[in-house]
C-alpha cells in the first residue's frame, strides 16, 4: 500500500506499519511500500501495540504514524555513546 491510500482509509488515527520496500539517501528513511497492522485511537495504545507487535516479530521494520502527516519520511539518527541502567 501506499501512504495516501492508508491516510484515506484511515483519517485522524493513529497507525501501526510495516516497511515492505524503503529505502535511505542522506539520513532519511523513505517508505514507498507498506502494509498496514492495526489503527489506535491514541498515542499510548499505537505505542503499546507497536511493543507488542515488535516483541513477537522484532526482524520487521514498524512505524507508527498519525495519518495527518502528508509524508512518512523518518530522519534516522545514530546513538553513539553509553547507556547507563539505573
Amino acid at each position: 500500500m501506499k501512504w495516501e491510500e492508508i491516510a484515506h482509509l484511515y483519517p485522524s488515527r493513529f497507525v501501526l506499519i510495516e516497511a515492505i520496500k524503503a529505502s535511505s539517501s542522506n539520513q532519511l528513511r523513505q517508505i514507498e511500500d507498506m502494509a498496514m497492522i492495526q489503527d489506535f485511537d491514541s498515542p499510548q495504545e499505537a505505542w503499546h501495540g507497536y511493543k507488542d507487535f515488535h516483541k513477537r516479530f522484532p526482524s520487521r521494520e514498524l512505524y507508527v504514524f498519525h495519518t495527518s502527516r502528508t509524508d512518512v519520511e523518518i530522519v534516522r539518527e545514530f546513538f553513539s555513546g553509553v547507556r547507563q541502567r539505573t
